[in-house]
Parts: structure tokens; sequence; C-alpha cells
């Protein structure tokens, strides 16, 4: 029989205590969160000796057993926190959501969501000493940012940069692990999909067995987040392109070797001329609606403005001449600017005023574009986005062209979208520009 050297045999019982611990973590959240469970029995921990730290990569969390009796015995709940934070990160799909974003700010921001969460679950099997110092820090934070999930946090960081100095006093607060993210397919064991899955019957079963849904608003805002279907606005504006002719060469359809056989041959006479026009889907006719009531303020419209101007200005997408109206209104009426080019519409962001911030009433723009197509105004008007918060009466009737309501954020309390328009949430996306 082979010998154990003592130092083998002494990280072995480590071992086996950190296993244990980890044990004892799980069976208490699973006591007391039994929706957790199937997300919880897709994380695998694996000890790895010598790291003296815990690494989250995809459903795997590398942890050094020697580290984890030590954290144990400065906090004695220190094990059970550590299963709900990264628990809580996979139900969150948080390395699913690091893609094209600054990374330090992606980590802080999905370390304070997670610990926010546990705070309010108010578990003493949980608790640690320095929890008063990250109840400031997010009471200061949550002055700023309304719902404190992964996404508004990141935003608050991108819209007001924290310095060095107090990024570096979030790290220290709220990190618990080693983020290793934006893993390829073929790295992950479980996909983002499985996951997503896995949150979506957390979330139900949380809505059909919590007796109180305040006991952690932040559980339930995060899971919403996580869930909720996004839209890429680029995308969807591609709906509302129609096929016209531009006067430009057709390389597709140009043939050059009868071209320039003909300049060979007889000089300056080729046989073949360049299609002078060419099909593209592009933008025409378009209708722009601006809520101007009280509650879309100036500085949102101008970030709509410039979200929608920064997509169409992209030259493939405009027609020479295009026939854009932009028309404000909150219970009527209250201007129609036409822009014919891009220079107008230039001239109508740096200039242009908004009148109104009475009531909403959608109605009035439709019943007016209605008017100006009976005029002969559009030659085939493909659709209309009315930018709004949602709290005004729609059209009863479904309109000959298609159309978008974009909103700001998500809000369950406004009135459903007639189901033949679409809706987009434009909040995250108007805090790029």
């Amino acid at each position: 029989m082979k010998n154990i050297t003592p130092s083998k045999e002494k990280y072995n019982q480590i071992k086996k205590v950190a296993e244990e611990l980890i044990f004892l973590a799980k069976d208490i959240i699973m006591v007391r969160f039994r929706f957790f469970h199937v997300a919880m029995s897709k994380l695998e921990f694996i000890p790895k000796e010598t790291t003296k730290e815990i690494i989250l990569k995809g459903n795997e969390i590398f942890y050094d057993p020697e580290y984890i009796l030590k954290c144990y015995m400065e906090e004695p709940n220190f094990v059970v926190r550590l299963y709900l934070h990264v628990l809580l990160h996979q139900i969150f799909l948080h390395q699913f959501g690091a893609k094209d974003l600054r990374e330090d700010y992606w980590k802080v921001a999905t370390d304070i969501a997670v610990e926010n969460i546990i705070l309010e679950l108010e578990i003493p099997e949980a608790e640690q000493k320095n929890d008063f110092v990250k109840k400031m820090l997010m009471d200061n934070l949550s002055k700023k940012v309304k719902k404190l999930t992964a996404d508004n946090i990141y935003r608050e960081f991108i819209n007001n940069p924290p310095t060095k100095e107090e990024l570096e006093n979030y790290n220290n607060t709220f990190s618990v692990d080693k983020h290793q993210w934006n893993l390829s397919y073929e790295e992950l064991v479980i996909s983002k999909e499985d996951w997503e899955k896995i949150t979506r019957k957390i979330k139900t079963e949380l809505e059909a067995f919590s007796n109180n849904k305040t006991e952690s608003k932040s559980l339930f805002d995060n899971i919403g987040e996580t869930i909720r279907e996004r839209y890429n606005y680029g995308d969807i504006l591609k709906r509302f392109f129609v096929v016209g002719e531009e006067l430009l060469v057709n390389d597709e359809e140009f043939d050059y070797i009868y071209y320039t056989y003909g300049l060979d041959t007889y000089g300056n006479l080729p046989l073949i001329e360049p299609l002078e026009y060419k099909e593209e889907n592009k933008i025409k006719d378009f209708v722009i609606a601006i809520d101007t009531s009280a509650s879309c303020k100036g500085e949102l419209v101008k970030g709509f403005l410039r979200k929608t101007y920064n997509i169409l200005s992209e030259s493939e997408n405009f027609f020479t001449k295009l026939n854009l109206h932009i028309i404000q209104c909150d219970s009527k009426i209250r201007q129609d600017t036409k822009i014919t080019c891009k220079e107008d519409f230039d001239e109508f962001i740096k200039k242009g005023k908004l009148t109104g911030f009475g009531g909403t009433d959608f109605r009035p723009v439709f019943y007016y574009v209605e008017e100006l197509m009976s005029k002969g105004e559009f030659d085939n008007l493909k659709g209309l986005i009315y930018f709004t918060d949602g709290y005004g009466i729609y059209p009863e009737r479904m309109p000959k062209y298609d159309v978008m309501f974009a909103f700001l954020n998500e809000d369950e309390n406004r009135m459903p979208v007639p189901n033949w328009a679409i809706k987009v949430i434009l909040e995250e996306e108007l805090n790029e520009y």
C-alpha cells in the first residue's frame, strides 16, 4: 500500500470538510427555497488545489478547499453566501450578458445585483459582518438606479462612470468569485437556452407559491429582466424599408466584358451601357410620431430621435429623395415637420423644438396620417414609429401600414399594445447615445 504523506493526508481532510460545508449550504438553501432545486442541481463544485480563490466558469465552480476553510473560519456563513451568490449569477444568465460590454463594470454590476437580492431575502445562515457596508453602498446607488438589476447598474456606470477608487471599493465589497464568462458554445456544459428554461420555471413557481412578492422585490425584478423578450431596434426598422429604384450603377447586372470590348474595338463606343438604376430596400415614405405629453421629457425624446437618426442616416438606408414626417402630438397634433433629405434631419435634431406636454391620445396622429394619405402626400407609406410612455388611447382599427410603439421601459401598469402593432423597449438602446 502506498504511503500518504502527512501534507497529503491533511489536504484530504481539509477537502472533505470543504465538501461537507458545500453540501450543508446546499441543504440550507434547498429547505428555504425549493424553487431553486433544478438550478442547484446544475452547479458542479470542483476542488482545485492551491488556487486560493473561487472561479466561476459556466456551471462549474472551481474552489480551493483550503481557501474555503479559511473563509469559513473568518465568516461562518461564507459558504452559504458563496453558494447563493454563484447560483443567482446562473439564474440571471449573467455569464451570457457580458459580450461587448465593459468587463470591469459588468462584473461589479452583477455582483451588486446578486448581493442585493441575498440581503433582501434576509437569510440568517447567509448573513455576514460587512452586510451593513453593502447596504449603505446599495442605498446610495438605489437613489440613482430605480431597480438594482445588473443591466440597470451597468447602464448607470456607463452614463456616470465611477472613479477608479469607487469601482475598486465596489469590487472589494461585493466580489465573491472570479468570473470566466463569454465561453464558446463548445465550452458550455449547459446552454443559454437551458438556463432560460430553468429561470422561467423558477418564475412560475415563485408566482404560484410565494405568499408575498415584496419579500424580495429585487428577485422578481431580476428574473423579469432576465427573461423578458428583447428586440434589436435596428433590425425591426428593416420591416419599414420599401423596394424602390435608385439612380446608381447596378454592378450585379452589368457585363464588363461587352463594355470593355466595345471600347477596345471601336474607341469610345461601348457595346453596352451600365444600368442607371438598381432596386434597393430603403426608406422613403415614413412617419415618426413623438408623444410630447408631460411624462416624455425632452432629453428622452432627443435620445430616441438620435437613435433613429443614427440608424436611418446610414447612406444605404436612404433614398436620394426622402419623405419623412416627424409629428409631435399629445392630446392633439402640435407640429408636423417634413424631412426631405439628411440635411433637413440634421437641422431638426439640432434646432427642432418640442411643443405640447399635455395629456396623451394616440388617435389624432393616425387620423392626421390618413388625411395626408388621402391628399397624396405619400407614394407608399410603409410604417409609423410612435415614441411614447404608453399611457394613451390606442386606435380601434389596424391602419394600412406597419406601426411600432417604442417605449422607454417596461411597465406592467400601462395598457397592452394592440396585436396589430409592434412593441419595442428602448431603455438600453437610448443610453448608448
